[in-house]
């Protein structure tokens, strides 16, 4: 859809370099070659690219990424660290709040896509972070 916005939150946590069979690539060689074809795909609907979170004990946000600039984001990223949902995708979803409240989101709100290959380390975290959001998304859709 052209008038959504699209965000991946993508797993970089110590367990994604250990390969899968039987293909023999990492996962994290997989998932950069699914995060790429996803921004090529998204720039034909959105050509300002999309939002790219890398997260493990820590997150980093990557804002505008077109298909270019997936090659390097992974080149600067190793896998390490823990499973930390919870905060990358608190994080996500107030930004599109903050957006959305500021008049600035896309009218048909925002996708936003997970990649991960475990467990979080706070599974009942991050269920609070998805229940919230989900309260807020119902809170807006009465307002507007």
């Amino acid at each position: 859809m052209p008038d959504r916005d699209y965000t991946l939150i993508i797993d970089k946590s110590g367990s994604m370099s250990a390969p899968d069979q039987p293909c023999g690539k990492t996962r994290w060689e997989t998932v950069q070659e699914s995060t790429l074809a996803v921004a090529r795909k998204c720039e034909q609907l959105d050509a300002n690219g999309i939002t790219v979170y890398l997260f493990s004990s820590r997150f980093k946000r990557y804002d505008n990424v077109t298909s270019d600039k997936v090659t390097q984001i992974f080149q600067e990223n190793d896998p390490m660290g823990r499973t930390d949902l919870a905060s990358v995708l608190k994080d996500a979803t107030d930004n599109y709040f903050q957006r959305k409240t500021a008049g600035v989101a896309k009218p048909d709100g925002e996708t936003i896509l997970v990649v991960t290959d475990g467990e979080p380390d706070d599974r009942k975290a991050v269920m609070r972070v998805i229940i919230e959001a989900s309260r807020q998304v119902l809170v807006n859709a009465i307002q507007d």
